[in-house]
């Protein structure tokens, strides 16, 4: 089994951060770039004035007991609430932190190798797995070595800095995809095909805003391969997804923009140079092995004990209440795992915890230890999965958090998942039932509801390639919501079929809207009774906050740029390395082209993609040192087609001193900008 050992901390980078938030403070710093730099530092604003969420990247989930203290103690010393928060997709936040106390916490997760970077931000976010990878019996590989080399790959990377938005990716370790690749920007899911061993991967699928089911773009693809389809997916999405429209830069929407087989198109081509670029690049070799079948866990964690697939050991699943622990009780946890010599306990995406390798013999006791920190396993009724909707989101606007515990999946054991707005956190359209916070007016007022989901699968189910997003249902008031859901599982009960998802899509389209229409009729002397949100003291009213952070904020366009630049130069090197000195020529071109434009546009100047017209440009606006050594390196490029490896040395040396002196330029024309991670080493 793969357990995380990877040192994902940097200290020098919370130094500058720190430093950032002095140069704020100290009004030196605009609220735009310090929102930029402190979400790609995974801080991010919260409804509450002068208090953040603190989101910790847990990649794959796993965690040691030595860094389960370390959130605690962090939760205890930083948060003004004392509460951690389990994810949906594996990582801890901590909220009500202040600000000038971030870089203090940072430090202190840095000495357990955790960090936030990337957490929050356009960049490449926390990396999920299936939850039971490395011991799962019907899987083909421990598919977290290579979420391990993509996390490697993709952490700090100059590519995915600044994104047009977020990027998701998921793995699976057999075709059963509890990783839930029909949701995520990109989903790798281990197969088999015609005796050969290697990974399906499926990419821009994706919730909230017009949710869209991911698209296979590789049936298969080879283990030596994968790392050159992870990254053609980001430079795709890189490169053409929109910068400007925030509610359509998702990598999903260029399926819409340019068709299936367009977007598969541009994919080959992105994936032809990644091949190009990363082809020295070493890679994982997984055990690969035959699966010997049991139950599909499912997403998240098991409900129960579970038999690992190494004799005499099992899985044991730990409900935490919406996500949430005490510092008290991780601590208590972490003792638990050190008293019975286990190593590995892990986040799941329903919000809960499992510890791996636990002997047979060690059941009881740890039963009986977390009963003691008024923790037990999952029962029936309480796969319920909420995001912090009102309690502290700058989007919410129905109090998920604190219906969720008063909903139940029923003996059926329904998967409820409870999101506070439409961008949808807690992934209600793969919920068995998942419901949405909005507003709607009834008699002239403005009343919450819950939009209803039905049958939804983020994995295959019932042979169905994939999963499906769930069934649009009718949305009805908040305080009727609990009543709905149970009206929907004693009809479900009453029908006598087992799977709620064959039963559900079996009905016709209009089924739940007219089992809930009395529960969605609100007359007029009704009103009063529905004018609260679950909770409330006062009448329900959605409060402008501004707007939420989940898309980010760039720190300018000319920042983009040279982070592409730099993303190039890398391919540059490594195109050297491989003495493909005509390609790597290419990528000196690109990194001016990027720069040069970027200098234009910087100084006002219109947008080009041609060096030589870029070099005339900087003749007319930029400094004449400035100007005059571009067009000179510019001229020596049109020559470089067959370049040797001496002169191409040359020629990227003089590149790499125009960029450090393009960089000065810009940031003493804007002083605010931070370009130290995008130079040559």
């Amino acid at each position: 089994m793969s357990v995380n050992t990877q040192n994902l901390s940097d200290l020098a980078e919370i130094d500058r951060f720190e430093q950032a938030i002095q140069a704020f403070n100290a009004g030196n710093l605009d609220m735009d770039r310090m929102t930029a730099v402190r979400l790609q530092h995974g801080v991010y604003g919260q409804r509450q004035h002068g208090v953040h969420m603190f989101r910790i990247k847990v990649p794959g989930g796993r965690l040691t007991p030595d860094q389960l203290d370390t959130v605690a103690d962090v939760t205890a010393s930083y948060s003004q609430k004392g509460i951690a928060h389990v994810t949906t997709r594996h990582s801890i936040q901590i909220h009500f932190i202040p600000l000038d106390s971030t870089p203090a916490a940072m430090r202190h997760i840095a000495k357990v190798g955790m960090t936030t970077r990337e957490a929050c931000s356009n960049t490449v976010r926390n990396l999920t797995a299936c939850g039971l990878s490395g011991v799962c019996p019907r899987e083909r590989v421990d598919v977290m070595r290579h979420l391990d080399d993509a996390v490697k790959h993709f952490l700090r990377n100059p590519l995915n800095q600044q994104l047009p938005r977020k990027f998701k990716f998921s793995f699976s370790a057999c075709e059963s995809d509890c990783a839930q690749a029909l949701l995520h920007d990109c989903g790798v899911v281990a197969i088999e095909k015609d005796g050969q061993r290697g990974f399906m991967i499926k990419a821009a699928g994706g919730l909230g805003h017009k949710p869209r089911e991911a698209i296979v773009v590789e049936e298969f693809i080879p283990e030596h391969e994968l790392l050159f389809a992870l990254e053609a997916l980001v430079a795709l999405h890189n490169k053409y997804s929109d910068r400007t429209k925030r509610a359509k830069s998702r990598i999903k929407f260029l399926v819409e923009r340019f068709g299936e087989q367009g977007f598969l198109e541009k994919y080959r081509e992105e994936l032809g140079r990644t091949s190009q670029a990363l082809a020295a690049q070493a890679y994982t070799q997984g055990e690969w092995r035959q699966p010997t079948g049991g139950d599909i866990p499912g997403p998240g964690a098991p409900r129960k004990l579970f038999a690992q697939r190494q004799a005499g050991l099992f899985v044991l699943p730990v409900a935490l209440p919406t996500g949430d622990m005490t510092p008290a009780q991780m601590r208590g946890i972490a003792a638990l795992l050190r008293a019975h010599g286990l190593s590995e306990i892990r986040t799941t995406q329903d919000q809960n915890l499992s510890i791996f390798n636990v002997p047979q013999a060690s059941v009881v006791a740890l039963r009986s230890g977390l009963a003691e920190l008024g923790l037990r396993e999952p029962v029936a009724g309480d796969n319920v999965v909420a995001c912090p909707g009102t309690s502290t989101c700058r989007l919410g606007i129905t109090a998920s958090p604190v219906i969720a515990p008063q909903l139940s999946g029923g003996k059926a054991d329904l998967r409820i998942r409870v999101s506070g707005c439409h961008n949808g956190c807690a992934q209600p359209e793969t919920g068995d039932i998942g419901i949405y916070g909005e507003g709607k007016r009834l008699h002239g007022k403005l009343v919450p509801h819950y939009q209803m989901y039905f049958a939804g699968s983020g994995m295959p189910i019932n042979g169905m390639n994939g999963g499906a997003l769930a069934l649009k249902g009718p949305a009805l008031p908040v305080a009727r919501i609990k009543q709905a859901i149970e009206r929907v599982e004693e009809a479900h009960l009453a029908s006598g079929e087992t799977s709620f998802f064959t039963w559900a899509r079996a009905q016709t389209p209009d089924y739940f809207k007219q089992l809930l229409a009395d529960l969605a009729d609100v007359k007029a002397e009704e009103l009063q009774s529905v004018m609260r949100d679950y909770g409330g003291a006062d009448d329900f009213r959605v409060l402008n906050l501004g707007g939420g952070e989940c898309a980010g904020v760039s720190q300018s366009l000319i920042g983009s740029n040279f982070f592409e630049a730099a993303h190039e130069r890398e391919y540059r090197n490594a195109l050297v390395f491989q003495l493909k000195y005509g390609e790597a020529a290419h990528c000196n071109e690109a990194i001016l082209r990027l720069l040069g434009s970027g200098i234009v546009q910087l100084l006002e100047g219109a947008r080009q993609d041609d060096v030589h017209q870029i070099a005339g440009q900087l003749k007319q606006l930029a400094p004449a040192a400035l100007a005059d050594e571009f067009a000179r390196i510019t001229g020596e490029l049109d020559h470089s087609a067959e370049i040797g490896k001496e002169a191409l040395a040359v020629i990227s040396a003089a590149v790499d001193n125009w960029t450090i002196r393009a960089a000065a330029f810009a940031t003493e024309k804007d002083a605010q900008l931070d370009l130290a991670e995008t130079l040559p080493k």
